[in-house]
């Protein structure tokens, strides 16, 4: 009985406490009013996930549930004033493959793009970048929250829409 009240009294601290966030709020006001920060992606999730779950099923461990783990990667997207660079994987339906297995998924460097960053409600923000010299055209939405969560949906001319979940991190200064 000891020990479930101390498991339970575990659990209970654990709640109360959340995860420390990414950035401060003053970090991520300062970075995305600035334009210069990076989303670094932590999971994908496709949005036919019924035929990611197929192929997931038949892989060792039988991983399912439609969110792909991408923790411990370098999947990122970067965005200054003058360019954005994406480097980002694909689970999803492709209407036109490409046969160069390094044109798969988001990876791509523009210069041309919009720039759009609304302020909402809760203190967050909604950004929207739309490129405009990139093959697929791909038309990105960044929502933010005060504390560095984020939450990016990729949606193109020639690939299903995806969704990744992340947090946002300042961009390396150059030495």
């Amino acid at each position: 009985m000891k020990t479930l009240k101390t498991l339970a009294f575990v659990i209970l601290v654990l709640i109360g406490f959340k995860a420390n966030a990414q950035t401060d709020k003053a970090t991520t006001l300062r970075i995305v009013e600035e334009k210069n920060y990076a989303f670094v992606a932590t999971s994908a999730i496709p949005t036919n996930s019924t035929d990611i779950n197929d192929v997931l099923r038949k892989m060792p461990g039988n991983v399912g549930g439609g969110s792909i783990n991408l923790s411990g990667s370098s999947y990122d997207v970067r965005i200054t004033k003058d360019s954005v660079v994406a480097y980002l994987p694909y689970y999803g339906r492709s209407y036109s493959a490409s046969m160069n297995p390094d044109e798969n998924g988001y990876k791509f460097k523009t210069k041309n793009f919009t720039y759009n960053a609304e302020k909402t409600k809760k203190g967050g923000w909604n950004v929207n970048i739309n490129t405009k010299d990139v093959k697929d055209n791909a038309r990105m939405t960044f929502n933010i929250s005060t504390n560095g969560y984020a939450t990016l949906t990729i949606v193109s001319n020639n690939k299903q829409s995806i969704m990744y979940s992340g947090y946002l991190s300042e961009n390396k200064k150059k030495d």
